[in-house]
């Protein structure tokens, strides 16, 4: 681990793709969290007939058919420029379980 890349210690550099690897999984698992709410809330909204799965349904297609191509793209920019090294998956796993 001597040595450095462009003047950046090896240290640094390998510790970058582990805290952005923390980080997105934290944010991953947060989201994935709300979500589950938000499914919850809504089941029990329609069991009650607060709202109609029927009438959400056209406008989720609308959300994925107008922000899931974008959405996919910065994915793959993201994975472009971001070098899945070990210290990146082992940073999602421990940011998820955090």
């Amino acid at each position: 681990m001597s040595g450095s890349f462009g003047g950046v210690p090896a240290p640094v550099v390998i510790a970058i793709p582990f805290i952005i690897g923390l980080i997105i999984g934290y944010l991953i698992k947060k989201a994935l969290i709300i979500g589950i709410i938000l499914l919850i809330v809504a089941i029990v909204a329609s069991y009650l007939g607060f709202i109609a799965l029927g009438s959400v349904v056209p406008g989720v297609k609308d959300l994925v058919a107008k922000y899931g191509p974008i959405a996919s793209t910065y994915v793959a920019i993201f994975f472009g420029i971001i070098p899945l090294t070990i210290g990146l998956v082992i940073g999602l796993i421990i940011g998820f379980l955090l």
